[in-house]
């Protein structure tokens, strides 16, 4: 059995292991990371054989530091990074080059039909009849998305809501309150095969499924990093935060992931805090109360169009792992249009949480 994992901000983990009588056999660690002295990875192979095969990562990982000769030094390399791959490679979980991914990235439409597409196109790739896919939004209007488990109430005063003509909406992923405009923020949606994220924690798969985005920044001069549990950072700050949902395939079979990140280009913090108001509780510490103020990390740190920086995040995803321009078919285009006006507009799910 073969695992991969790409260690966040680090370098690639390769395992190479079989499972025998309930235990871990012929166990083999291989990689581009860097490790002092030569003879850790031999003691790290070692610290493996034998170890039950339902061992966790986090066991696997203790295992290692155990074993590890005094002034090991890893570099690109952790040794929770080796167990993940174990895991993975028990798990039979696939890799990012093992797809043809598509991308889809077409024109402004409304923050219901988003939340629509989002789950139709999920519900696609679990049932297997659409690639993995990377969708790129463009707002039609201004709104909140709040997450599948918030407080309408706590979260949106509706008359300033009303006032800005934002319309609210809940998706079905979990996570805080989005603040979007059109041309002022950059949306994206992963959707995915459950197998990607074989063998990682709930938390591991944020990281791993943020990992290509941390190097298209870098590609554009940032340097971001992975936050847990779902923003992604700077040294300015928070420039990102992400949510997920797990979609079952057709009876009950192994199904999808949609894993979808907001990112800030340019926001109007007092319309925001106006708007949210547990945004008001959140920003109060972060000198952003003043009026006319800005936040506006991407526009600020790249000195590019948001258009330029869309561009360039679809390049590095491309570069890394392929990409072929697709589109919304018709008919889940209709399915989520019905979604959209069934679901996603009504009171009943918007005020699900009241």
């Amino acid at each position: 059995m073969h695992g991969e994992y790409k260690v966040p901000g680090g370098k690639l983990v390769v395992v190479d292991v079989e499972a025998e009588d309930g235990v871990l056999r012929h166990v083999r660690v291989a990689g581009d990371f860097f490790l002092e002295p030569d003879e850790a990875l031999d003691a790290v192979n070692r610290a493996l054989e034998g170890a039950p095969a339902d061992t966790d990562a986090a066991g696997l990982a203790a295992r290692i530091d155990a074993a590890l000769p005094e002034g090991t030094v890893m570099y690109g390399l952790t040794s929770e990074g080796v167990g993940i791959a174990v895991r993975r490679a028990l798990a039979h979980a696939t890799d990012w080059t093992d797809y043809d991914w598509q991308l889809i990235h077409e024109g402004p439409q409304p923050p219901a039909l988003h939340m629509a597409l989002d789950e139709v196109l999920t519900a696609e790739v679990a049932a297997g009849r659409r690639p993995p896919t990377l969708r790129v939004w463009e707002w039609g209007a201004p709104a909140v998305i709040i997450g599948s488990f918030q407080s309408l109430r706590n979260e949106v005063d509706p008359d300033a809501a009303a006032r800005h003509g934002i319309e609210v909406v809940r998706r079905i992923s979990g996570g805080g309150a989005m603040f979007v405009e059109p041309g002022n923020t950059i949306t994206y949606s992963l959707s995915v095969p459950e197998a990607l994220v074989q063998g990682l924690s709930f938390q591991d798969s944020y990281a791993y499924l943020d990992d290509w985005v941390l190097g298209a920044l870098g590609d554009l001069g940032i340097r971001a990093w992975y936050q847990p549990l779902n923003d992604i950072a700077t040294d300015q700050g928070k420039i990102a935060g992400a949510a997920q949902k797990r979609i079952v395939g057709p009876g009950g079979a192994p199904g999808a992931v949609l894993h979808h990140v907001t990112m800030a280009y340019d926001i109007d913090a007092d319309k925001m805090l106006d708007v949210l108001r547990i945004g008001r509780e959140k920003l109060s510490d972060k000198g952003t109360g003043s009026a006319k103020k800005r936040v506006d990390p991407l526009r600020r740190q790249t000195g590019l169009p948001r258009e330029a920086i869309i561009e360039r995040m679809i390049d590095s995803f491309r570069g890394r792992y392929g990409l072929t321009d697709g589109k919304v078919t018709d008919e889940e285009l209709a399915r989520a249009e019905e979604l959209a006006r069934t679901k996603f507009t009504s009171a009943e799910w918007t005020a699900r949480v009241p």
